[in-house]
């Protein structure tokens, strides 16, 4: 699979498991690229950078995705 096809599989991971909190990608570079969740009202509510090493298997970014809904509910 080939970087691009990771990382739209990723972001769509991603908008999916956040829903329905909005998920901007922004600043996509050299394979890496951060994501903000927003809320209804437009606050973020969490960002974070993430690399191909934490995008490119389902594990790593499960991690990423638990992390980020612990920070949401703290």
């Amino acid at each position: 699979m080939t970087n691009h096809h990771q990382f739209q599989r990723a972001v769509g991971t991603l908008s999916q498991a956040f829903a329905p909190l909005k998920c901007l990608i922004v600043a996509p570079r050299k394979g890496s690229f951060s994501f903000t969740l927003v809320d209804e009202h437009g606050i973020a509510c969490h960002s974070e950078r993430l690399y191909p090493e934490q995008y490119n298997r389902a594990e790593p970014l499960q991690a990423v995705i638990d992390r980020a809904r612990q920070s949401l509910t703290a």
